[in-house]
Order: C-alpha cells, then structure tokens, then sequence
C-alpha cells in the first residue's frame, strides 16, 4: 500500500482527502503544514505528497523548495485555490511535479496520483512493464514470453517514452528534441522513419500499439486496459 503524505491546514480538506484515499486503496498520512509535514517524513515513509500551498509556518512552496534542494525526488502534487499563471509557474519552478485547482474532482485527483506514482516508479527501477511486456532501460531491451531482445538506442528511447505517458501525443518536434537533442541537424522525418521501424518490430504485440494523430504526432494506446 502507497503512503500519501496529505499536507494541508483546513481540516475538512483533510479529513475528506482521507476518505477518498482510503477508498482508492491508498494509505492517507496527514500533516496540517509544511514543518508537520517534514517532521512526519523524518520517522515514515512516503512515496507521494499532496500539497497544499497557502499555509501557516511553512507553505507549500517553501516545503517543495526544501525537498528538492536536499535532493529529494519524492513525486508531489499541488492542490491549491491559487490559479494564476505565475502561481503555477512558481510551483513547477520550485519543483512540483503537478498542479490542481481546488475545488479538486476526486475522480481526477486519484488519476494523477496513479500517474505521478507509475511514473516514480518508472524512474526508480529502470523498469516499464505493459501487461507481458517489459523494457529494461539499462539494458535498452525489451521482454515478452520468455525472448530478450536489445533495441537500437534512438527506438528504444522513442519507445519507452511514449509507453512511459500512454495516450499523451507527442509531436515530432518533441520526440526529436528528446531523443535527438535540441541541437540536432536531422529532420523530423527521421523520426517517421524509426516509428516505422518500432511498428513493424511490434506489430504482433498483444499489449500496445503506436497510434499516428494526424497532423500531431504519435502515442501509445494500451490495449485491454482494465
């Protein structure tokens, strides 16, 4: 079971973040503000923090600020009533790793924490597994019914990516950008040409496919998701 770390100093909000973890099978650990919150993280473990930002001693930017300057890349979600540009801005500069908007749907906020857990997850181990399928980054290969098979670095790069934020659409531009550099001379072209390649490489995959958006780009749809 997840610990969520739930910092926040209204207690109705807290007590109803409680609920709705613990209902999503989520083991809720709450702190009324910041300085609570890093004494609560000295003695337990926490793989998530949903934050607040407006609080008393210590507010949800400075508590952000503080993990990341000691090196701590404990996935945190801002849940605040501050909805201005320059708010988000500030969060994401202090190093949130997402932004909610009180009043929050439930529903939504149990998806991005799912999300924002896969994807620490992804980062820790090195490791994506779709249903049968798994990627080791380390080893650039890929996995299915027993056979090992090491990709080339630019498809491998291609593929973990997309399967890393399924359904999310990349356009060329960011998939060169990531895989290629910024300072790359190739055309955008180029990458048709491995996504070409990483089709015809999984074209009998029973667990995902590469889905064009035209005139977008590309993403990754899981089949038999749920």
């Amino acid at each position: 079971m997840f610990n969520i770390l739930v910092v926040e100093d209204d207690a109705g909000t807290r007590k109803l973040m409680e609920a709705v973890l613990l209902q999503n099978g989520y083991q809720p650990i709450l702190a009324e503000n910041g300085a609570s919150a890093l004494e609560i993280m000295d003695q337990k473990h926490i793989d998530l923090v949903v934050l607040d930002v407006m609080m008393p001693k210590m507010d949800g930017f400075e508590f952000t600020r503080t993990l990341r300057e000691g090196d701590c890349n404990l996935p945190i979600l801002m849940v605040t009533a501050r909805e201005g540009i320059e708010d988000k801005k500030k969060g994401f500069l202090v190093g949130t790793d997402d932004y909610m908007v009180k009043p929050v749907n439930n529903d939504e906020l149990v998806l991005r924490i799912n999300a924002l857990l896969r994807r620490s997850r992804i980062a820790n181990e090195h490791k994506l597994t779709i249903g049968d399928t798994t990627f080791n980054y380390e080893e650039l290969s890929v996995k299915r019914d027993g056979r090992t098979e090491t990709l080339p670095l630019k498809e491998f790069l291609i593929i973990y990516k997309l399967l890393a934020y399924p359904n999310k659409i990349f356009t060329r531009l960011q998939i060169m950008d990531e895989v290629w550099g910024l300072e790359t001379s190739t055309d955008e072209h180029s990458v048709d040409v491995h996504i070409n390649r990483l089709r015809n490489r999984f074209r009998d995959n029973p667990d995902f496919e590469i889905v064009t958006i035209r005139g977008l780009g590309y993403k990754v749809v899981i089949k038999n998701e749920g």
